[in-house]
């Protein structure tokens, strides 16, 4: 069996270890590129979200590479995330590929269920390796989660911003090939400790810009042209209310192991524009961005793929939003027509906008 997987952000590397930890042969699909696109877009239907489009190019991509097995993420509720699998199940049989496609469906206290999928993967698993296999992986996706909001708030201070952006990316790799859960701690508590003694920038007040949307699109930067980097490499101190960690609780685990106390404060925060859920994480877009401005950010970025739902609904709310918290939201929206230029020239003139917002602040 050898098994792959879709891209997302840095997701490989805590589940190519999930996976290698279980015995399995894992064949992850190329880092994503225009090919990955133009074979989604070819193969899927016109109006399916981007991510669908994406996954579909991952997949044959894996599959010419020898990949046999998908494993893909299912979901519930309104957001078309929940048939995902099916869909791409069809247009990869149809076009010929011989293959076994592997939903793993929220646990929902069904944990017994979950454990009879693992058995189509691995037939002698026991709970104990599971658990050991699951701790390393979950060590390497904290780990990493970890560095990428500590590179994120650091990097506007930094001298030398390209430098941070160098550390954090070595730190990627070497957490890739760590092999010990005591290993990952040490490499992460390394790399906090040299990002933060980078030397830094005097008397600097950066902009603060929180980013909210879509998880694929705010977590996968070749698809949203690596908005954090570019944001940072500017000046910005930068904060995403979305992480892989958080989404496997959430997710995965539904209530089990999700901070609930942070789930409450997103949806009172999110009460006087909606109340009640949306699909995906349109209704902790709206939440968040309170709460960005509770926080005394200069604005927030709203991104997501064109024709989603939950976030077509949170597009609609956010300008009522933004006009009573006197916050400025900038919302991307992407899909395979969307050229890098034309959203760096957005982001630019959103970023003046925030500039001159912020020099009125201080004046004042």
């Amino acid at each position: 069996m050898k098994v792959t997987f879709p891209q997302m952000g840095t997701m490989e590397i805590a589940v190519k270890t999930l996976l290698e930890e279980l015995g399995l042969e894992v064949i992850p699909p190329p880092k994503i590129t225009q090919k990955t696109l133009d074979l989604g877009v070819k193969h899927s239907p016109e109006f399916a979200c981007l991510p669908l489009k994406i996954n579909i190019g991952n997949y044959i991509e894996a599959l010419e590479n020898g990949a046999d097995t998908i494993i893909m993420g299912g979901g519930v509720g309104p957001c078309r995330f929940g048939y995902y699998g099916e869909v791409e199940r069809k247009i990869l049989e149809d076009l010929g590929y011989d293959f076994k496609m592997i939903i793993v469906e929220p646990i929902q206290n069904d944990w017994w269920g979950f454990y009879k999928k693992l058995k189509l993967l691995l037939t002698n698993i026991s709970w104990f390796n599971l658990k050991q296999a699951w701790q390393r992986a979950w060590a390497k996706g904290t780990a990493v989660d970890n560095l990428a909001k500590t590179v994120n708030q650091i990097r506007a201070y930094a001298q030398d911003r390209k430098l941070a952006q160098e550390m954090y990316e070595q730190a990627l790799t070497e957490i890739d090939a760590a092999k010990r859960i005591i290993e990952i701690e040490k490499l992460e508590q390394s790399y906090q400790t040299e990002l933060k003694q980078l030397p830094q920038r005097q008397n600097f007040s950066p902009l603060k810009v929180g980013i909210v949307g879509e998880i694929y699109v705010v977590l996968e930067p070749a698809v949203n042209f690596a908005i954090e980097k570019k944001l940072g490499e500017r000046g910005i101190v930068v904060d995403r209310s979305l992480t892989l960690t958080q989404w496997v609780k959430e997710h995965l685990y539904l209530g089990h192991f999700k901070d609930e106390t942070k789930h409450e404060e997103i949806k009172e925060a999110a009460r006087p524009y909606l109340q009640h859920m949306v699909g995906g994480h349109g209704l902790e877009t709206i939440g968040e961005t309170f709460l960005y401005a509770q926080d005394n950010y200069d604005g927030v970025i709203h991104l997501s793929p064109f024709t989603c739902m939950p976030e077509i609904i949170a597009k609609s709310i956010l300008p009522r939003v933004s006009q009573d918290l006197d916050l400025p939201v900038l919302s991307i929206t992407v899909d395979e027509h969307t050229g890098e230029a034309g959203v760096i020239t957005r982001l630019e003139a959103f970023i003046d906008l925030l500039k001159r917002n912020h020099q009125k602040g201080e004046v004042i």
